[in-house]
């Protein structure tokens, strides 16, 4: 049994190791073969891309498979079960229209405006985390040789002692484990938790700067440990996640009713250690505290307690004459940049989410560390409020807007156009100060 998709990729990479730095690309299937191709790729020192694939279903048996679309014009009509099932032209066309506008916009959000890597000549290694019909993992294969590839091989981690007879498409198909009581893909995982579409966003945002050799140095491992931030007679409960050879450490600042827990912070956060940065999510209020509201917009004491933290921070092995910035999300925004501007602070970046670094106020023009304001274009008061306090920053700063975001970035894709942004402003600021 596999601990989790990325051990998965490890006893794959092995069986695929005669296309290590071959003309190949790996091609993940979203979204659960994503992390497991992207492991994949990274072990083959290969490119990794995503096929994305629609199947066209019967008009009046959706399950039922007529063809499938890909990107780039790529179609495959069954039509000997189309003449049988008397589907029409007009029919055909309506459910092809409605699955490519589908196709359309699952590339957009995925790719980030990047340009599909060519399969032209080159080998096809399309990924998944599983197969179980092999009806998905068939079509991906038909796409990959009709956009090119002169060969496509099939590897997963498991699937049916037939595994390969599922898959005529392709020229071969490598298969870790195919156990005779197989069943069901999620049977041979510890850890099956569905992947998020933030999660491959990031996923193939590394690939791409991998291949591109731009510098930056993804972390090997992360050391997690549970820890306690002394703040006068408190103890404040925090998550320390420290990367192989961390870059620098990020603090993070959450928003009113909300915690170290944070599923959005997390999210960032993961992010940032995959980019090689430390990070310390910390209840900034003990739970006694956290019953009166009027703390969780009491912007000083939650800046004193950030200014703690990175005292605290600073006394750790793993931490020392290392760069630190803040991360703060809605109040916690205020709060970063409030700390931020407190004398003496050395703070190297601030990147605020959502974030209402009016309720700095006149601390604003204190502030000397780069801040990047990340805003939701669709949350149009926290915009203006932005902007307000842009104009009276005291250090160089920037407003980024994500189109079609709300407060919460809840939107698909929003959360890892946060996370990309922040990660490369700590990256660029934490450099520049190294």
């Amino acid at each position: 049994m596999f601990r989790d998709r990325v051990d998965a990729a490890a006893h794959l990479v092995g069986r695929l190791d005669r296309y290590r730095g071959d003309d190949a690309v790996v091609l993940g299937l979203p979204r659960g073969g994503v992390p497991v191709a992207a492991a994949v790729a990274e072990g083959l020192g290969l490119p990794l891309d995503v096929i994305v694939v629609r199947k066209l279903g019967l008009p009046f048996q959706p399950e039922v498979a007529m063809g499938a679309i890909g990107e780039g014009g790529a179609r495959l009509i069954d039509a000997e079960l189309l003449g049988r099932a008397g589907v029409s032209i007009a029919q055909l066309s309506e459910v092809e229209r409605r699955e490519r506008a589908t196709l359309d916009h699952r590339v957009a959000l995925l790719r980030r405006g990047e340009r599909p890597h060519s399969l032209e000549g080159l080998i096809a290694i399309v990924v998944d985390d599983g197969i179980a019909t092999g009806s998905t993992a068939e079509v991906a294969c038909e796409v990959a040789r009709t956009l090119g590839a002169r060969r496509v091989v099939l590897a997963v981690p498991v699937g049916p002692t037939d595994a390969a007879a599922r898959v005529p498409s392709a020229d071969e198909v490598v298969c870790a484990t195919t156990p005779e009581w197989f069943h069901a893909v999620g049977q041979a995982y510890e850890d099956f938790s569905p992947t998020s579409d933030e999660e491959v966003v990031l996923l193939l945002d590394a690939a791409r700067r991998r291949v591109r050799g731009e510098p930056w140095r993804p972390a090997a491992s992360v050391h997690a440990s549970e820890v306690f931030v002394p703040h006068g007679r408190l103890e404040l409960a925090a998550d320390l996640r420290v990367p192989e050879r961390p870059i620098g450490f990020v603090v993070f600042a959450h928003g009113s009713g909300s915690s170290r827990h944070s599923p959005r912070n997390r999210l960032v956060a993961e992010a940032l250690q995959r980019g090689g940065l430390g990070t310390l999510l910390l209840d900034l209020l003990t739970p006694h505290e956290e019953g009166d509201r009027a703390n969780v917009f009491d912007i000083p004491l939650l800046a004193s307690r950030l200014v703690s933290a990175v005292s605290w921070l600073g006394s750790r092995p793993e931490a020392v004459g290392l760069p630190v910035g803040y991360f703060g999300a809605s109040t916690g925004g205020g709060a970063a940049l409030w700390a931020a501007a407190e004398p003496g602070a050395e703070i190297a970046a601030v990147v605020s989410r959502g974030g209402r670094p009016d309720l700095a106020g006149e601390r604003l023009g204190a502030v000397r560390a780069p801040t990047l304001l990340i805003v939701g274009g669709d949350d149009h008061q926290v915009i203006e409020l932005n902007r307000w306090a842009q104009q009276r920053l005291g250090a160089p700063n920037e407003l980024a807007i994500v189109p079609g975001a709300t407060h919460l970035f809840e939107e698909e894709g929003t959360l890892a156009e946060v996370a990309i942004l922040a990660r490369d402003w700590f990256l660029r600021h934490f450099t520049a100060t190294g």
